[in-house]
């Protein structure tokens, strides 16, 4: 019940003779550059990700040693 490799090749028959190559040619390269686009904005997303979680553990680690530093002083 699979499609076979005749039934693809008429289908691509039929998509080269309603677009013509010179089309499906500017859509693939298209297709590309989104596709880059869309790994280089993941990749960015996963940078500024990285980057605020380590800047939220310098902010935690600095809140407690400020706790900490008031826990002495109290104490004297």
């Amino acid at each position: 019940m699979g499609i076979s490799i005749w039934q693809l090749l008429i289908l691509l028959a039929v998509v080269i003779l309603i677009f013509g190559t010179k089309k499906l040619k500017n859509v693939g390269g298209d297709l590309g550059s989104a596709i880059k686009g869309f790994k280089s904005a993941v990749k960015d997303g996963d940078a500024d990700a990285d980057a605020a979680k380590q800047e939220k553990v310098a902010q935690d680690s600095a809140e407690t040693a400020d706790t900490e530093s008031v826990k002495k002083e109290d104490k004297v």
